[in-house]
């Protein structure tokens, strides 16, 4: 009896024994998730140099990179305000300054290298320069959000009548060689339909071409609400959508208010960028929103960024982090005048960049955004922001703060 008691004595001070462990692990707080990552990077105030000629940019809407890692830029080289221009004045006022051409290439150390552009034989150059891509073959492709005097008439009518009665001018895309020899337009001034005009454009804002498959896409833009695909040799009609992969309707919606889920793109529909994964990022910038869809049309999903954002919106352009697998999905925010870095995978804000001002570092309306092969972002600025920008990849880092303000070199 006394053994048994003995045992039965052990094996309570036994089960007393592990309870503070057990105590302490049940109360244990739970492990922290891992902080969030995000790449960090730098203005580059020194760059690019100084233009020659007395030249001077107007509204930079469109900016791309080419296989060398060479900047092209487009911009509206009218518009300027008269004291800006002197020399074009009848007689010139002072020597300085002069547009210059609308098509500009810089290389990584700054230089202008290559410039052309503008009206010439065989084609209808835009009245409103928007968007310029370089393809994997070393093409050029231009597109437009111009309005104009239909042939014949002798005044334009109100903004609300001009999409209707024809007064759309930029119906088309152009395509030149690096060296601006004219390769092809698609589409006619003057000539949109519709969002389901197979044959016109209305309006485009921007476009791409895929390597993979040689087809040309093209955000239909700020007179229609889609994406349309093309065959970017022959310019013949693949295929077309609107929102949520559906058929596009032209109805006009009403004013967004933060919370819209519209059914259909709202205009402009300003921008598409591809991955390496092949999903086609579509920026429907005045809804605040990217949807993301398969390249047949297939809608994947869709996030809204800075939602409460009215008027020219939040989803300007878009452009993909160089990482192998493109974890980082980058938008530039024309009317918070901030780069958006989000998560690709989950759509998800990680930070931000930027603050409004006309210092190296500070936007006013960044309109378009690209990456090259070493990370680095370059953005271009609208209105009267009239630039473009350089921000040197510094590496991904622990995220501290949501919105960084002006990026500035760090000592």
């Amino acid at each position: 009896m006394l053994r048994i008691g003995m045992i039965l004595l052990s094996a309570v001070a036994g089960i007393g024994a592990s309870s503070p462990a057990n105590d302490k692990e049940a109360k244990a707080p739970a492990a922290k998730s891992a902080p969030a990552m995000a790449p960090r990077f730098e203005v580059d105030p020194l760059w690019p140099k100084p233009l020659p000629n007395h030249w001077i940019l107007g509204q930079v809407i469109g900016v791309d990179v080419d296989a060398e890692d060479n900047v092209w830029i487009i911009h509206r080289n009218y518009g300027l305000d008269p004291k800006e221009v002197y020399p074009t004045q009848n007689p010139p006022a002072s020597e300085c300054c002069i547009p210059a051409p609308p098509v500009l290439v810089f290389n990584q150390a700054g230089d202008l290298i290559r410039h052309w552009g503008g009206p010439g034989q065989g084609y209808d150059w835009p009245t409103s320069n928007h968007g310029i891509h370089v393809d994997y073959k070393g093409n050029v492709w231009i597109g437009g959000n111009g309005r104009g005097m239909v042939p014949g008439a002798t005044a334009l009518p109100h903004d609300e009548d001009m999409m209707g009665k024809g007064y759309v001018h930029d119906s088309m895309v152009l395509k030149f060689t690096a060296a601006g020899k004219f390769l092809m337009q698609i589409g006619k001034p003057f000539a949109g339909q519709g969002s389901n005009d197979l044959a016109n454009f209305k309006l485009p804002a921007k476009m791409l071409v895929d390597p993979k498959t040689n087809e040309l896409y093209v955000a239909d833009g700020y007179g229609n609400r889609r994406v349309i695909v093309l065959d970017a040799d022959t310019g013949a009609y693949k295929r077309h959508w609107g929102a949520y992969g559906n058929k596009p309707d032209d109805t006009q919606l009403p004013a967004y208010t933060a919370g819209d889920k519209p059914k259909q793109f709202r205009t402009p529909v300003h921008a598409v960028t591809l991955s390496e994964d092949g999903l086609l990022y579509v920026c429907d910038r005045t809804n605040d929103r990217i949807q993301v869809f398969k390249t047949d049309g297939t809608f994947v999903k869709e996030a809204w960024v800075a939602p409460k954002t009215l008027g020219d919106g939040s989803a300007f352009d878009t452009a993909l982090s160089r990482d192998p697998g493109q974890k980082y999905l980058y938008l530039a925010d024309g009317s918070n005048q901030k780069v958006h870095i989000l998560d690709r995978e989950s759509l998800t804000e990680l930070t931000a960049f930027g603050d409004g001002g006309r210092q190296p570092g500070e936007f006013y309306a960044v309109h378009s955004i690209v990456t090259d092969s070493k990370g680095n972002i370059y953005t271009t600025e609208t209105y009267h922001g009239r630039r473009v920008q350089r921000f040197v990849y510094r590496g991904v880092e622990k995220v501290t703060t949501k919105d960084q303000g002006v990026v500035w070199p760090r000592r």
